[in-house]
C-alpha cells in the first residue's frame, strides 16, 4: 500500500453514521464535540461553518467539502451571527441512512458521515491536520462530484442495501478529501503528511512503509529519493520534522502496537518481523515511542 493508505488502515475508520441535512432559511445549528472524524459535502446552496477555537467562519458553497478531524464542536448557519440551536433538539439522532430536514429545507443540502477511529495513537497520526480541511478548488470539487451526487441519490431514494452503499461512498469522500488536501493544501508545512506531497520524500517514506523490517540506512533511503546522503538527511529533517531513522522507528512501533492490539502474535514474533533481532532493542524503541513497555501495552489492550 501507499503511505496514506497505510495510515488510514492503522486508524481503522469505521462509519457509524452516513446521512445528510436539508436546511431551510435562517438556520444556525450547533453540533457538539464528537470522538470521530466528520466529513460533509455541500450538494446545493450555501452556508457558513464555524468551528470551536477557529476565529474565522468558513463560507461553503455548492460542491465544497469539509473535514473536521479533531472532533471539535461546530456550527452550520445561514448567518453566523444568529443564535445557535443545539442539533439534538432539532434532529432525531442518529441520522444514519437518511436526510433530516430543518425549517422545511430547500436552502442548503449537505451529505456526508462520521467515522469512529478504532485504531490506537490517533493523536500521533492526525496531529498535523488542521481543525478544518476545506476542499473548494474547482477541479477538486469536480473530482468529488460523482461520490457526492451518488450519495445524495442513495439517501433520497432508499433502495435495498442503500445504507451500506452510502457508508462506502462516505468513506470514499473521506479518502478523496484527504488526498486532495494532501496534493493542494500541505506544501510548505512540516510533518510526514506534508512530506507526501514531495515526490522525493514520498519515495523514501514509501520505501520504509513497504519494507519496515529492512535494515535501512540514510544513504540507501537517499538513493531511493535520488539524493546524496547528506542532502537527503537535511531535507528529510526539514520536511518531516524528524530524522529518517527516527521516522522509521516510529512507524515500526505504530505497526507493533497495532499488531499487539489486533492479533495474537507474540512480542518476540512482532519484534523479529520489524527487523529487531534483540528483544531488548525492540523494547527500548517501543518504550521511547509509545511510552510503556511492550508487555505493559499488551496487558492494557487485553484488559481494555
Amino acid at each position: 500500500m501507499d503511505p496514506l493508505s497505510d495510515v488510514l488502515s492503522l486508524l481503522r475508520p469505521r462509519t457509524y453514521r452516513a446521512g445528510g441535512f436539508d436546511l431551510g432559511v435562517d438556520f444556525c445549528i450547533k453540533f457538539p464535540k464528537h470522538e470521530s472524524i466528520k466529513y460533509y459535502a455541500v450538494v446545493s446552496g450555501r452556508c457558513w461553518l464555524t468551528v470551536e477555537g477557529v476565529p474565522e467562519a468558513v463560507r461553503l458553497t455548492a460542491g465544497d467539502c469539509f473535514l473536521l478531524p479533531r472532533g471539535l464542536a461546530s456550527c452550520l448557519a445561514s448567518d453566523p451571527t444568529l443564535t445557535p440551536v443545539d442539533a439534538p433538539t432539532i434532529f432525531p439522532f442518529p441520522l444514519s441512512g437518511r436526510i433530516a430536514s430543518c425549517n422545511g429545507g430547500g436552502d442548503c443540502l449537505l451529505v456526508g458521515g462520521n467515522f469512529v477511529l478504532d485504531g490506537k495513537h490517533v493523536d500521533i497520526l492526525l496531529a498535523e491536520l488542521p481543525p478544518i480541511v476545506h476542499i473548494r478548488k474547482k477541479s477538486d470539487k469536480a473530482a468529488m462530484r460523482w461520490c457526492v451526487e451518488r450519495m445524495r441519490d442513495e439517501l433520497r431514494n432508499p433502495q435495498p442495501g442503500g445504507f451500506l452503499i452510502a457508508q462506502q461512498l462516505a468513506y470514499m469522500i473521506l479518502v478523496q478529501g484527504l488526498r486532495l488536501h494532501l496534493a493542494e493544501g500541505l506544501r510548505g508545512g512540516v510533518g510526514w503528511l506534508f512530506a507526501l506531497s514531495d515526490k522525493q520524500m514520498s519515495a523514501a517514506i514509501t520505501s520504509m512503509h513497504d519494507e519496515p523490517a529492512h535494515d535501512w540506512t540514510v544513504e540507501e533511503l537517499g538513493q531511493r529519493a535520488g539524493m546524496s546522503r547528506s542532502i537527503f538527511a537535511l531535507r528529510f529533517k526539514e520536511t518531516v520534522g524528524v530524522s529518517p531513522m527516527q521516522y522509521l522507528m516510529r512507524w515500526r512501533m505504530l505497526l507493533a502496537g497495532d499488531r499487539m492490539a489486533n492479533t495474537s502474535d507474540s512480542i518476540s514474533e512482532i519484534a523479529r518481523s520489524l527487523g529487531y533481532e534483540s528483544a531488548s532493542a525492540f523494547t527500548k524503541a517501543f518504550k521511547k515511542i509509545i511510552g510503556c513497555s511492550p508487555r505493559q501495552y499488551s496487558r492494557s489492550q487485553t484488559s481494555a
